[in-house]
């Protein structure tokens, strides 16, 4: 996961821990953090798209968090994660933008991107909901009984 902003401790972090812990996966949270104040918001999506595309590791599927992004189900979620693992991607990156959303260089390096519905929701929450997406995948994946359909 790879997000703008530095998560503070609380109830967020702690419920992203959970997941990630249950997760059998490698995971890590590569956070973001602009110091620099910028005039408008287009300067600072531009200098936080160039340091989320620099932490993107080598051969991963990039899926970019979007609300015009597609509404998928759990189960299509895993299937296009699924997919991502047959063609041989060894590493998923999932980008999470700032307060004022993704610079376009960001959406386009997507190989997927990927709307929590049509509503706005807090970034730190977007990565909890996100941590247990992955896990619910992984669960789903593995034939692990936390998913019901």
């Amino acid at each position: 996961m790879i997000a703008v902003g530095r998560m503070q401790r609380g109830p967020e972090l702690d419920m992203i821990g959970t997941y990630l812990k249950r997760l059998p996966w490698k995971s890590e949270i590569i956070e973001i953090d602009i110091k620099k104040q910028f005039v408008n918001a287009e300067d600072r999506k531009a200098r936080e798209a160039e340091k989320l595309l620099q932490a993107i590791p080598q051969g991963a599927a990039v899926i970019v968090l979007d609300e015009r992004g597609a509404a998928l189900s759990s189960r299509d979620f895993a299937k296009k994660i699924e997919h991502f693992q047959l063609q041989a991607f060894n590493n998923l990156a999932f980008i999470i933008g700032g307060a004022d959303g993704l610079h376009e260089s960001v959406r386009l390096r997507a190989d997927l991107k990927l709307a929590f519905g049509t509503l706005s929701w807090p970034h730190m929450l977007v990565r909890v909901m996100l941590a247990e997406q992955i896990y619910r995948v992984w669960s789903i994946l593995s034939g692990h009984p936390y998913h019901r359909d």
